[in-house]
């Protein structure tokens, strides 16, 4: 530490190899070194850092600022072991000059802040004259001891001697400048003197309080904070003390006087609920009034305070101002969003595209949001709305996406209504009528509606101005979709594909009525090709022109309606789970699938023929006639005794009971065989049913009878013994 331009920064980087900016005498003397520098001593063991100070007594500074002079002196006592306290030769015995009233403040304050650690001054003699160190250097500790007795002590420090704090050193150099070789010499035997310095016997060997390299950084800060802290060191002139605290006042009197704003009150009140015309306009105005009479009157007082104490105002008052131009922001922003929504549904019911639309609705509430953004800015702040800008973007382009997903979904689901209602009977329609050209038909149909339907998607899809990939892909999927509804029908038909089988119908497509004259055989014939044709046309999907043997094979292995003999079974054409020209997802109905319905519908068919054969009961008339012949004389019996005809006559009431009961002519509908089977299983069942039916029906009249007598108490008690019941 040392005055300003005393050539502290030059001897500590002879001293210590470090590189601290130096003063170029060429350009004037002028502060070189602001605040404090620290650097690693070069070359010297143990460690050692070292710190360049800025020059008291300078200029620049001035006579009113000498606290960080105060600040840094102490700061450097208190965390140095050594203190070089650069001076001339020719200062020596002077007050200023020599530092006496800096060291005088900052020896008392370090006493009461800080413990006693014996931190070594070194005070370095520059230039040194004729005038031997000798009679130099008895002068200059007299003038420390003087400075230490007249600074007041704490209690406990009284008697405390200067050694106990410090332990004071002499060294001087000569000219650098008009004797630099001697300069160099000295400043490298000073330097010796520095080796392991906290060493016993070294400049500070007998330090106290020393503090670990790990904790030195944490140290140093809390002594800075610490000195900082310190109102003894902060000794403004007078003058800025007063402007300091009058300035104070006015600040906080103007600030109160606008929370109290009567109109200031009502526009932050009116934005709550609703965007305010010329809100930025009227809220720079209340503000402008507010500086100009603080300004009015702060005038006279020192400017740079009054002029640090108006930024403080201007800061508080736009920060108690922001949250109100913040509200002022979500009202423009909610207000646009709402005006979007509302002319966007319009313009879009009004059959504009909805590329189109979206733009020109974007645009037009985009520059409205700027107008009215603009009407908010406020002159004194320079608050940027883009944030809120950007929301409303992302808001305005989350309400078109959402809206063109729904409508691009409203738009497929209306082509695929109609791709299914224009398909789905048709091909059931072609499956009913399964023949060569079902495949062909339904081919034709499909690429048909398709084709209508796509052209009609994508003009529908123009108004999006989508890319075309995407385009692509909606009308592909369309596409797909078609093709599913005919390929999910005709999984739909092939699964009743054995009912089909069996419905029979005449020539004209009619439920037929068997009247008992119909040629059975010829008819099962036809069915079973019918059947044939049906099953290789159900067999599998075949939406593309290709061909395929499924009705040769299936005409070839099924049209003699036999089943496959033993051992043959590797010469079964239906023996594969698969058709050879057809790939699995396309397949309906495998071969092996194919053997087993044609088995079930030839077993049903020969049942249904022996039935319709059975079903004419009438005996031919020839055996009516010998029937009447043979049975005359039978007959005449009948009539001479009435006693048989009622013996008959109950005898038919129960053939005909049993006939009600066993349901014969059901159980002979699917042949002569299974009906036989059946009745013998139910016929013992059902008599002994009937007949316990009809004793009990007798034991229920028995019964009734006596009750006729009965008394009205008996009758009341059985009225009892029932609700009992």
């Amino acid at each position: 530490m040392g005055p300003q331009s005393s050539g502290k920064s030059t001897l500590l980087n002879h001293l210590f190899g470090t590189n601290f900016r130096e003063m170029d005498a060429y350009k004037g003397r002028s502060q070189t070194t602001k605040g404090i520098w620290m650097g690693r001593c070069v070359g010297i063991e143990p460690c050692t850092l070292v710190m360049d100070l800025e020059g008291t007594d300078g200029r620049e500074r001035g006579e009113d600022d000498t606290t960080f002079e105060k600040q840094s002196a102490l700061f450097a006592l208190a965390v140095s072991d050594i203190v070089l306290i650069n001076m001339w030769c020719h200062d020596i015995g002077r007050e200023q000059a020599a530092n006496k009233p800096l060291l005088k403040t900052v020896f008392q304050v370090m006493m009461r802040l800080f413990s006693p650690r014996k931190t070594t001054l070194l005070f370095v003699i520059r230039d040194k004259t004729r005038t031997p160190l000798e009679n130099l250097e008895p002068v200059l500790r007299e003038d420390i001891q003087k400075i230490w007795d007249s600074v007041p002590k704490p209690q406990a420090h009284e008697e405390t001697p200067l050694s106990e704090f410090f332990n004071v050193e002499v060294v001087a150099l000569s000219s650098y400048e008009e004797k630099e070789e001697q300069f160099t010499e000295q400043v490298a035997s000073l330097r010796q003197r520095f080796f392991h310095s906290i060493a016993p016997g070294g400049l500070a060997g007998d330090r106290r309080g020393v503090v670990p390299a790990s904790g030195f950084s944490f140290s140093a800060q809390h002594m800075w904070e610490v000195i900082k802290e310190n109102r003894d060191l902060d000794l403004p002139a007078h003058k800025v003390m007063v402007a300091t605290v009058r300035c104070d006042e006015i600040s906080n009197e103007k600030y109160d006087s606008f929370m109290k704003n009567e109109e200031w009150c009502q526009l932050k009140e009116a934005v709550q609920s609703h965007p305010v015309g010329g809100f930025g306009k009227k809220l720079s105005s209340i503000l402008n009034t507010c500086l100009s009479e603080y300004d009015a009157e702060a005038t006279f007082f020192d400017e740079g305070v009054r002029s640090s104490k108006r930024k403080q105002l201007e800061e508080k008052l736009l920060q108690l101002i922001q949250p109100a131009y913040q509200s002022m922001l979500g009202r423009i922003r909610s207000d646009t969003l709402q005006r979007f929504k509302e002319a966007f549904d319009k313009e879009l019911k009004g059959g504009i595209g909805f590329a189109m639309a979206a733009r020109e609705c974007t645009g037009t509430c985009m520059s409205q949001f700027d107008e009215e953004c603009a009407d908010a800015v406020i002159d004194q702040a320079k608050w940027d709305s883009s944030r809120v800008r950007d929301k409303l973007k992302r808001d305005i382009d989350a309400h078109i996406a959402e809206a063109r997903t729904a409508k691009l979904a409203e738009v497929t689901t209306l082509f695929e209504t109609k791709l299914n209602d224009a398909l789905a009977g048709p091909v059931e329609g072609l499956l009913d009528g399964a023949g060569d050209d079902t495949w062909p038909a339904m081919r034709k149909l499909l690429q048909r509606e398709t084709d209508t339907a796509l052209t009609g998607f994508s003009t529908a899809l123009s108004g999006f101005e989508m890319d075309e990939q995407t385009k692509d892909s909606m009308v592909l999927g369309l596409k797909d979709y078609a093709r599913g509804v005919v390929e999910a029908k005709t999984k739909e038909e092939a699964g009743r594909v054995l009912i089909r089988m069996k419905d029979s119908y005449d020539s004209d497509s009619m439920p037929r009525i068997w009247t008992g004259k119909e040629n059975i055989r010829a008819i099962t014939k036809t069915a079973r090709s019918a059947s044939l044709k049906l099953m290789s046309v159900m067999a599998a999907i075949r939406l593309e022109d290709e061909r395929d043997s499924i009705e040769n094979t299936l005409t070839v292995a099924l049209g003699d309606g036999k089943p496959t003999k033993k051992g043959t079974e590797s010469l079964d054409p239906l023996a594969s789970s698969t058709w050879n020209e057809v790939s699995a997802s396309k397949t309906l109905i495998t071969p092996i699938q194919c053997k087993s319905l044609w088995k079930q519908f030839n077993t049903e068919t020969e049942y249904t023929e022996a039935s319709k054969r059975n079903n004419n009961w009438l005996p031919p008339p020839w055996a009516v006639a010998a029937l009447l012949i043979l049975g005359f004389n039978e007959f005449m019996t009948l009539l001479r005794n009435p006693l048989y005809l009622g013996v008959i006559f109950v005898a038919f009431l129960l053939v005909k009971a049993l006939w009600v009961q066993l349901d014969i002519s059901g159980e002979f509908r699917n042949g002569a065989l299974p009906g036989f089977l059946s009745l013998a299983t139910k016929f013992i069942p059902t008599v002994t049913n009937l007949l316990r039916r009809l004793a009990e029906a007798g034991q229920r009249k028995t019964n009734a009878a006596p009750q006729h007598n009965l008394t009205p108490a008996s009758k009341g008690n059985d009225i009892d013994d029932d609700k009992m019941m």
